[in-house]
């Protein structure tokens, strides 16, 4: 049952290097942590047993890689600054929250300018106010390299939360959002395809300064209509991976996932799938588990806020594993800590071909 199956047993000097993310919090976190309210979950629930009274409040808190666009030549501080914030209140989107406020840590060199300093904080600023949200507290040291962490604490509607479980079989698969656009960008960049600068523009922006399913969550969340849900963070494969492992089901996944007009284009010119591209991550999408019967529903909702979602595969018996419709078992792209797939950038023609499963042909 491909990506699916029980984690077996390790011992204490088996290396994390070796076990990867989820080996590591099945047989190291859970056994500590499992009986902690919404563990596993993108976000920690601080509900009315620790003192909290009319809502419930989550927390998330999560650092900030080394962006892709700065691989791809956009080194302004000011997108690690956006992306950091993003992917903290993306976490919060997947719990259908709002956001409240983000306390930020910043260890940086002693050598860092004043001016990359601020060009950071104004790509904090500007993406918590986008977002409907500001920054509350932090904290600031020196060491030898940059590293940059968020807390996101957030409020739900009481009762409302959303988490990874709680689907079933026959429940369907929602992809709210719009892939593809930051691994376009790379293409872009490699010169695997060509378009017009008014399309590579609007491209770029959604690449260098992506944009949390904040409403979404809220929408899905306070209407009844998620199940579970979650954002995808580390690519489309392992996010249904989780939520099949949370749920002890399988999933049958389509390859007819459809990508705007700009990034459709790219794959056409790159000799790539659609699917290639909207199954990478960067894109800060949600995947959400709705019921059968609700499907048309919370596409009209999401629809009516100007948010892209479509349908893109079913809850099926774990038996079943995870597969493509056309039956054959997927094992898709994966970014894992602690794994030979970890996030750490590199040289860029190596990246789309890891990512995107298959070398990009060069372009003309």
């Amino acid at each position: 049952m491909p990506g699916v199956s029980d984690f077996p047993p390790v011992s204490d000097d088996v290396l994390l290097g070796d076990l990867g993310e989820h080996a590591i919090v099945e047989h190291i976190l859970r056994p500590r942590y499992g009986g902690v309210p919404a563990f596993g979950d993108d976000c920690a629930l601080l509900d009315g047993s620790d003192g909290l009274r009319g809502s419930d409040l989550v927390a998330t808190t999560d650092s900030c890689p080394t962006p892709l666009v700065t691989i791809l030549g956009e080194t302004d501080p000011y997108h690690t600054g956006w992306l950091l914030v993003t992917i903290n209140v993306s976490d919060l989107a997947a719990a259908g929250a709002t956001p409240l406020g983000l306390v930020v840590n910043y260890t940086l060199p002693k050598t860092t300018t004043a001016g990359e300093f601020r060009r950071l904080l104004d790509g904090v600023d500007d993406c918590a106010e986008t977002h409907g949200t500001r920054i509350v507290g932090g904290d600031l040291r020196d060491g030898p390299v940059r590293q940059l962490t968020a807390t996101a604490i957030g409020r739900c509607v009481p009762g409302g939360r959303l988490g990874r479980t709680g689907s079933e079989v026959g429940d369907r698969l929602l992809l709210v959002g719009s892939p593809g656009y930051l691994w376009a960008y790379a293409l872009l960049a490699e010169e695997q395809a060509r378009l017009p600068e008014p399309l590579v523009d609007e491209i770029r922006e959604r690449a260098c300064r992506p944009m949390a399913q904040l409403t979404a969550g809220r929408l899905l969340a306070t209407a009844g209509l998620a199940r579970a849900a979650m954002d995808v963070s580390d690519g489309l494969f392992p996010t249904v991976r989780t939520l099949c492992r949370a749920n002890g089901l399988g999933a049958v996944i389509t390859t007819d996932i459809q990508l705007d007009d700009g990034p459709a284009d790219v794959c056409a010119q790159a000799g790539l799938g659609r699917f290639d591209l909207a199954q990478a991550w960067g894109d800060w999408t949600l995947v959400v588990a709705v019921r059968s019967d609700d499907v048309e529903l919370a596409r009209k909702t999401l629809a009516a806020e100007g948010v892209a979602a479509q349908e893109i595969g079913t809850f099926v018996p774990r038996e079943a594993g995870i597969a493509l419709d056309d039956g054959t078992p997927w094992e898709g792209i994966a970014q894992e800590r602690f794994s030979p797939s970890s996030w750490h950038g590199g040289d860029l023609s190596r990246l789309i071909a890891d990512v995107l499963g298959r070398q990009a042909p060069s372009g003309s």
